[in-house]
């Protein structure tokens, strides 16, 4: 592909994340998946440029405000802005990409010629900025950082910006992490043990894991090194019973049936409870590959969903990983950070109050709610765990020291009666993860 054939790639790629609600990863791998054409060197160069702008967008929209240009930032546009201030290309390199011809771009109009211009040679990031464009997230969530983290804001931040390493989890209930790494070593693929989760590794260049014979064999699942920990800290043993109250499309489900696992297969009970039927149906094809078919899987259709009822005060474990902002995972999904509004988050809250709550129902006597989100606001966390405790006084929560010398052993990155991640202090996406025990 030509360098303006990438150009409008990025550009038709742009038009579908920025219409819909899909993640910009899916969204890409969907596009190339059916342009074969695309070599590894052309893929690489679409994704850089997609994943840069999508990392700089709140810049280059502070200097299109700026520009005195009439158009409305959009695809082509912002790619415009992104080529002038992050490549330095000049009026002229621009135009050169936009020859609509051999699969480049329309030719520039009259408008977007000024806008280059008025753009060329223009710095990427300014002293004006605020804090919130500087760093690249919404203004709105300036008060709940700048609380949480203080003088650290800024290293936080700008961490969460970056791109994200590539974990794998090792499937113990088929093998050993010692022997994926020989395995994934033997097909020229190098990975290095995650720092804080002894069942992960962590590729040390991007490699296409999916044809590889441990991805295949379920030896292996793509998984950040920070929920392998959520998981961990669950304290699954054989023969309990355990509950994944939201399990989504059942990456920490499939953890939790690897701690439960005994001669590889899964020894007690385990639930993977989820509201989407779709979402249950695509965990099928991941169970299978990883020897966990005896998880019992159902979308619930509400808190007296018979299922529910059968389960009722009598789980060992029920793992909560609420919906959330998903303010931890920016590094893999740079654009959801502006899917939110405060409004759309006193939504999720109140979701998340009521999710709380019907599980806690499922816990029995001495039995462990745990609650986590891939956020860093303070409402989503600890702000929940307060007014739970405050309302459920058969809960007391167990300090995160403890339970990290009972699951993994040693002692934790943080101390107190919760557990916070983040790319900046430990390495991860941004998580949160509080155990409370029933009397």
């Amino acid at each position: 592909m030509t360098p303006g054939a990438r150009i409008q790639a990025v550009i038709e790629i742009l038009e579908q994340v920025w219409s819909g609600n899909q993640a910009a990863d899916r969204v890409a791998d969907m596009y190339l998946k059916k342009r074969r054409y695309a070599g590894s060197s052309d893929r690489r160069g679409i994704q850089g440029t997609l994943y840069g702008i999508l990392r700089r967008r709140s810049r280059l929209d502070w200097w299109f405000e700026r520009s005195g240009s009439s158009l409305t930032a959009g695809p082509r546009s912002r790619l415009i802005a992104n080529l002038a201030l992050s490549d330095k290309s000049s009026p002229d390199e621009i135009a050169a990409l936009f020859s609509g011809q051999n699969h480049c771009p329309d030719p520039l109009s009259e408008t977007e010629h000024q806008l280059a211009d008025a753009l060329h040679g223009r710095p990427l990031n300014h002293s004006d900025m605020p804090s919130s464009v500087a760093l690249e997230y919404p203004e709105w969530m300036h008060a709940s950082f700048s609380t949480l983290w203080g003088d650290k804001l800024e290293t936080e931040i700008s961490a969460l910006n970056q791109t994200a390493p590539v974990d794998v989890r090792v499937n113990t209930l088929k093998t050993t992490t010692e022997a994926v790494k020989a395995e994934l070593e033997s097909q020229f693929i190098e990975t290095k043990y995650t720092p804080l989760s002894p069942i992960g590794l962590r590729l040390i260049s991007k490699a296409r894991l999916g044809g590889t014979k441990a991805f295949r064999d379920g030896l292996v699942e793509v998984q950040d090194e920070g929920s392998q920990i959520l998981a961990l800290l669950c304290d699954a043993k054989p023969g309990m019973l355990v509950i994944d109250y939201c399990a989504g499309a059942g990456g920490k489900t499939l953890a939790l049936a690897a701690s439960m696992g005994s001669n590889r297969r899964i020894d007690g009970q385990l639930f993977a409870f989820d509201i989407s039927q779709n979402r249950i149906n695509r965990m099928e094809p991941r169970l299978k590959r990883a020897g966990a078919t005896a998880v019992q899987r159902h979308a619930l259709t509400g808190p007296d969903d018979s299922w529910l009822k059968k389960v009722d005060g009598s789980a060992d474990r029920v793992l909560v990983d609420a919906p959330c902002t998903g303010t931890g995972a920016w590094r893999r999904d740079p654009n959801a950070k502006w899917h939110f509004t405060p409004e759309n988050l006193a939504d999720i809250c109140a979701q998340q109050k009521t999710i709380i709550s019907d599980a806690a129902k499922l816990v029995k006597p001495g039995g462990r709610l745990i609650y986590a989100t891939c956020s860093l606001l303070h409402e989503e966390n600890e702000q929940q765990l307060f007014d739970f405790l405050k309302n459920n006084d058969d809960f007391n929560s167990v300090p995160i020291d403890q339970v990290w010398s009972e699951t993994i052993g040693g002692a934790p990155p943080t101390t107190g009666s919760c557990l916070r991640l983040s790319p900046a202090s430990t390495g991860t996406d941004g998580f949160f993860c509080t155990v409370l025990e029933r009397a």
